[in-house]
């Protein structure tokens, strides 16, 4: 089991190699949920991060879930 240390609040940089089926180019969220996912794909692990996303100017965007790999969220996150 991966030790997560995600923080309500925190804001993450996400690439799209880093999410699920993803439908744009990376992403900026701000973490205002997060759950493990039971019905995760086959062979990795995976958290659904909610959350608003952050525009390139700094201001709040839409609302999102982003299905992430939990490998990303790892303890050691000195790679972002």
């Amino acid at each position: 089991m991966f030790d997560l240390r995600v923080r309500l609040g925190e804001v993450i940089r996400l690439s799209a190699a880093d999410r699920l089926r993803p439908t744009e180019g990376p992403v900026v969220l701000w973490v205002t949920g997060v759950r493990l996912v039971a019905n995760r794909p086959e062979q990795d692990e995976w958290v659904w991060l909610e959350g608003v996303k952050i525009g390139y100017d700094g201001r709040s965007g839409d609302q999102a879930q982003v299905l992430v790999r939990a490998s990303r969220l790892a303890t050691d996150r000195s790679s972002q």
